[in-house]
């Protein structure tokens, strides 16, 4: 049972852990610049390339638009990096969870749960100032970080898997908030389906005008700084990774490891509602239907390019935010579909799971051979 918590060893010994704790066991911080990695971004784009070779009637102008478009001018280059944005606090979510042994496949719930907690709060204190849109993030950050801790929590306390748990709940607040934005929040002086703008003094300084690019990348920057030193410098950062390295050894030196399991899940939903959040600050500025469908899958697979390792994420985002930009800029310029860039993130999740897959059974194997 590859995804499940525990499951008794053969013989009544103790008991195997699952796959996320067998994930965070088998990355190690050093490896996240490995050669396998790294690969993994330049195939994809081999594989763009003979995806353009194939399927555009215009190849040369396809790629140029692809790889060097992101680049032309200040316009798309600070678009490109504000799509990073969502994807560096998702990623940095992600793996604070799998450092302490937990998977967090909440992220498509908890970003637009968060995004939409975030941008009521906002409309309900546009009179509070700047201290109104700060607690109105900070609402939409712990409303999805309370939702991710439901699910560390019943890992804590039942055993039962925190892939389904968070997986389902995400479902569940897609659709709720989706009722919500198309009925008692339409904003019905649009003819989006959104709700309505926050005020004008809540949003987000913009850094690289004329491009949607705010302040908002300083902030993701700072979180991915602050979450290395939280992991390698502090106390209960160590308590987490002990968690997740092997929770057996954790418990025998006195961690709580039922403790940081829920701590972990709730600074993971954390980060992914400050995704959302910063998203309608300084991009949209109010809750668009779906807006941030797929930025949860993205940011799972940018933190498995980063080996779930704080400082590589940061260009595994920016790589990724590349891709999407590039694909859209190729898909207005050329005769190529966005489909392109879809199956050049396939494969990058496809590849980076597997080479993270191959590391555990690596590492069981060399256990095995070990213990004989």
């Amino acid at each position: 049972m590859l995804f499940s918590t525990k499951k008794t060893a053969p013989g009544g010994g103790p008991p195997e852990t699952g796959l996320p704790e067998r994930l965070a066991g088998a990355l190690r911080p050093g490896a996240a610049f490995s050669g396998e990695m790294i690969g993994v971004p330049l195939f994809s784009l081999l594989v763009l390339t003979a995806l353009a070779l194939l399927l555009s009637k215009t190849p040369v102008r396809t790629l140029f638009f692809f790889f060097a478009g992101p680049f032309r001018n200040l316009y798309s280059f600070g678009n490109m990096l504000n799509s990073a944005v969502p994807l560096i606090l998702g990623a940095l979510g992600v793996s604070v969870a799998m450092k302490a042994g937990s998977l967090n496949l909440g992220g498509e719930g908890q970003i637009y749960g968060g995004a939409f907690t975030a941008t009521i709060a906002a409309l309900s204190l546009e009179g509070a100032g700047p201290a109104g849109g700060l607690i109105a993030l900070l609402a939409g950050a712990f409303f999805a970080a309370a939702a991710a801790a439901l699910s560390g929590f019943c890992k804590a306390r039942w055993n039962t898997s925190e892939l389904i748990t968070s997986f389902l709940l995400s479902n569940a607040l897609v659709l709720i908030v989706n009722y919500l934005v198309n009925g008692p929040f339409l904003d019905p002086e649009t003819s989006l389906q959104s709700t309505r703008k926050i005020a004008a003094a809540f949003r987000l300084p913009l850094i690289l005008p004329p491009s949607n690019l705010s302040v908002a990348l300083f902030a993701a920057l700072a979180a991915a700084a602050a979450v290395q030193i939280f992991l390698a410098k502090t106390k209960r950062g160590y308590e987490l990774r002990m968690t997740g390295a092997n929770e057996i050894f954790a418990r025998y030196g006195g961690i709580n490891t039922k403790v940081n399991t829920v701590l972990a899940m709730f600074l993971s939903g954390a980060f992914y509602g400050l995704a959302g959040g910063l998203a309608v600050f300084g991009t949209y500025y109010g809750t668009v239907k779906e807006f941030s469908t797929g930025m949860g899958w993205n940011s799972l697979a940018v933190a498995l390019v980063a080996r779930f390792y704080p400082p590589a994420v940061i260009p595994a985002a920016v790589f990724f935010a590349w891709i999407m930009s590039g694909a859209r800029l190729a898909m207005q310029n050329s005769d190529v579909t966005f489909e392109v860039a879809s199956i050049a993130q396939s494969v990058i999740f496809f590849l980076a799971t597997s080479v993270s897959l191959r590391g555990i059974f690596r590492r069981d194997r060399a256990g095995k051979r070990g213990g004989r």
